[in-house]
C-alpha cells in the first residue's frame, strides 16, 4: 500500500483491482484516512481498503439481475458508505441536512450520479419479499455454523426435518411470504397436525417437531436478514405423551436367537460384524459405521473402540469415549480392523439389519428393533451394579452432577464389561 499527505491528511493511494473496473472508472483511487499522525494512518490503511472493497461488491451485486440481490446490494452499500439504508419514503422524511448529506455522498464522475449508489443512498431499490420456500434456500446459509464437522450423511438428516417442516406447512398454508404469515395460518397448520393425531396417524412428539423446525427457519431467517417482523409462533405445541422408547432385548433372546449358530446367514459380513459389535459395546449404530483403522485399537493391551469426531459430528460433548471390546464384539472387530467402507457414509445399515431380523422372525416384539441391542447392554450393566459413572460414560451420555477426576481406567472398565459380555 501507498500512503501519502494530501493537503493536511494521509491517504490511501492503489491500483483498481481488475474485477472493479466495470464499475469504477478511475484506474488509481485515493481513499482520505482523515488523520495527520502517519502511523494512525498506517493503523487506519487495511480497513479503509476493505470498506472500499465492500462498496465495489456491494456495487456489482446492485447490477443483478435478482432483485433480491440487488436490495440486499443496496443495503450494503449505503452501509459501506455510513448510512443506513432507508426506503425513498423514510428518506423523503429526514431533515433536509440530512438528505442533503445522502446526496452529496453519492459519487458523480464527470457530473453523472452513479445510479447505483444512488438508489442505496435515496433507497429507490424496492424491498423484496421472502416466501417460505425461499427462507428454506436462505435457511441452509445462515445456520451454516450448525452444520460445521457433520459428515455427509448427518448433512442430510439434519436437512430432512427442515425440508419436511416446509413442504407440510406449504401444503396447508400455501407458500406465502413470510411477512403475510397470520395467526389464523398457523392455528389452520397446527390443527392439521391436531387431526392427524387425533386420527392416530402421528404422535404429538411428532407435530412439535415439525412446528420446531419451522420456527427455527423463520426465526433465523427473520433475525439474521433483519426483517424486523412479529411472527406468530407462540402457544402452538402439543402435549406430548411419553416417549415410546424401545424395549431391550431379554438376555435369552440375544443367547438362543441372535446369536445361536448361523443365525445372522445371510447378512453381509460387514453389517453382521457392526450388530455383533453393538451386543457389547452399546455403540450408537452412526458411532459404530464411522469407525476407521486409527480407531478400531486392537493391539493395545486392552482392545478397545474410540469414538471421535473424525469426518463427522458427535451427538454432544459426552459422545466422545472409548470403549473396551470383549466377547463377541472383539471377535467381530478382528474380522474388520480397520472398520466398514460399505457404511461409513451410508444411512442404510439400520434400515438393512432391521429388515433382515424382521424377516428372520429375530424381533422378540413388533416394538424391538436393531437400537434395543443398545437398550439391553445398559441393562445388563445396571443389573450388575456397574457404577453410574461408569455406565454414563460408555454410553456418552452425560452425568447428572459434577464430574471429578478421569473416571475409571479402561482396565477396570474392561473387567466390568467381560463379567457381562456374550
Amino acid at each position: 500500500m501507498s500512503i501519502a499527505k494530501r493537503g493536511r491528511l494521509y491517504h490511501l493511494r492503489r491500483r483498481v483491482p481488475h474485477r472493479y473496473r466495470g464499475i469504477e472508472p478511475r484506474e488509481t483511487v485515493w481513499i482520505s484516512l482523515h488523520t495527520d499522525p502517519e502511523m494512525i494512518a498506517r493503523s487506519k490503511a487495511d480497513r479503509a481498503w476493505s470498506q472500499m472493497i465492500e462498496a465495489w461488491e456491494a456495487r456489482l451485486a446492485g447490477n443483478s439481475a435478482d432483485a433480491e440481490a440487488r436490495y440486499e446490494a443496496a443495503r450494503d452499500l449505503a452501509r459501506a458508505r455510513g448510512f443506513r439504508y432507508l426506503d425513498a419514503g423514510s428518506v423523503g422524511k429526514l431533515p433536509v441536512e440530512d438528505v442533503v448529506e445522502r446526496g452529496e455522498a453519492i459519487p458523480a464522475p464527470a457530473n453523472q450520479p452513479d445510479p447505483v449508489e444512488a438508489a442505496a443512498l435515496l433507497g429507490t431499490v424496492p424491498e423484496t419479499r421472502i416466501t417460505v420456500t425461499k427462507a428454506l434456500q436462505h435457511y441452509w446459509t445462515l445456520a451454516r455454523e450448525k452444520t460445521f464437522g457433520k459428515s455427509e450423511d448427518q448433512l442430510r438428516r439434519w436437512e430432512a426435518p427442515r425440508k419436511k417442516a416446509i413442504r407440510n406447512f406449504v401444503a396447508v398454508v400455501g407458500d406465502k411470504e413470510i411477512a403475510n404469515i397470520t395467526r389464523d395460518d398457523m392455528l389452520d397448520f397446527r390443527q392439521q397436525w391436531l387431526d392427524r393425531i387425533e386420527a392416530g396417524e402421528v404422535t404429538a412428539n411428532s407435530a412439535n417437531k415439525d412446528l420446531i423446525h419451522l420456527g427455527d427457519l423463520l426465526k433465523t431467517v427473520n433475525t439474521m436478514k433483519r426483517l424486523g417482523l412479529s411472527l406468530p409462533l407462540g402457544e402452538l405445541s402439543f402435549k406430548e405423551g411419553e416417549a415410546r422408547t424401545r424395549p431391550p432385548f431379554s438376555e435369552d433372546w440375544i443367547k438362543t436367537r441372535l446369536l445361536a449358530p448361523g443365525a445372522l446367514e445371510g447378512l453381509n459380513d460387514e453389517a453382521r460384524c457392526l450388530l455383533l459389535g453393538m451386543v457389547n459395546t452399546g455403540y450408537r449404530p452412526s458411532e459404530g459405521t464411522a469407525l476407521t483403522a486409527d480407531t478400531i485399537r486392537l493391539n493395545h493391551n486392552v482392545p478397545h473402540i474410540s469414538i471421535e469426531p473424525i469426518g463427522r459430528q458427535l451427538k454432544s460433548q459426552y459422545a466422545r469415549r472409548v470403549i473396551p471390546l470383549t466377547g463377541v464384539s472383539l471377535e467381530a472387530f478382528k474380522e474388520f480392523p480397520e472398520g466398514f467402507p460399505r457404511y461409513r457414509d451410508s444411512a442404510t445399515f439400520s434400515a438393512i439389519v432391521n429388515k433382515f431380523l424382521r424377516g428372520k422372525g429375530m424381533l422378540e416384539t413388533p416394538r424391538h428393533s436393531f437400537y434395543s441391542l443398545r437398550h439391553s447392554f445398559e441393562d445388563r450393566m445396571l443389573a450388575a451394579g456397574i457404577d453410574d459413572r461408569i455406565r454414563r460414560d460408555l454410553f456418552g451420555h452425560r452425568l447428572d452432577r459434577e464430574r471429578y477426576g478421569k473416571g475409571a481406567s479402561l482396565e477396570h472398565v474392561a473387567e466390568l464389561v467381560a463379567r457381562i459380555a456374550f
